[in-house]
């Protein structure tokens, strides 16, 4: 029986996972209108100022977060012969730390990705759409083509048992 072997040099990218263009659009247009509604709601209807404050405030956060997220999903998650890696080269689940791969339905994960569960603790880190870390999970995905995504946990799922013979 043989075994499916993947093969790089160390440190150059085997595959990226990038956010889809569709999805990418479509979750910025929607964050978008809820925070110009909420501005919109905040000058136009009559109201107390604490509540004109709150809701100008909310629709200013509202549109900040679609701008992170427009922001962190033009990057991308690239999969190298030693782990998960941002597009700028930081480590998100490095091969020897990781522990597990779910991708299953009932999995913590993001929307059309997988987590990957580490050995150790890691420092919180979020790219919108794209990427979280927390504790000792990892999870990738979002605004990303699930078929792309599962590839990506799949081929580090090969990593992985190349790495244990």
């Amino acid at each position: 029986m043989s075994h499916l072997q993947i093969h790089g040099p160390p440190g150059q990218p085997l595959t990226e996972l990038r956010a889809s263009p569709t999805r990418r659009f479509i979750g910025v247009f929607m964050i978008g209108a809820l925070g110009v509604l909420l501005l919109w709601i905040a000058v136009s209807q009559p109201a107390s100022p604490l509540w004109r404050v709150v809701l100008g405030a909310g629709g200013i956060g509202v549109l900040w977060c679609g701008f992170e997220l427009w922001r962190a999903t033009g990057g991308a998650v690239v999969l190298k012969p030693e782990g998960l890696f941002t597009e700028t080269d930081a480590p998100l689940a490095p091969l020897d730390q990781i522990e597990t791969i779910e991708r299953g339905a009932f999995a913590f994960k993001p929307s059309n990705g997988f987590s990957v569960k580490l050995k150790t603790r890691v420092p919180f880190g979020w790219a919108p759409g794209m990427w979280w870390r927390l504790g000792r999970r990892v999870g990738v995905g979002g605004v990303t083509s699930p078929g792309e995504a599962k590839a990506i946990a799949e081929l580090l799922q090969v990593l992985m048992a190349e790495r244990t013979e």
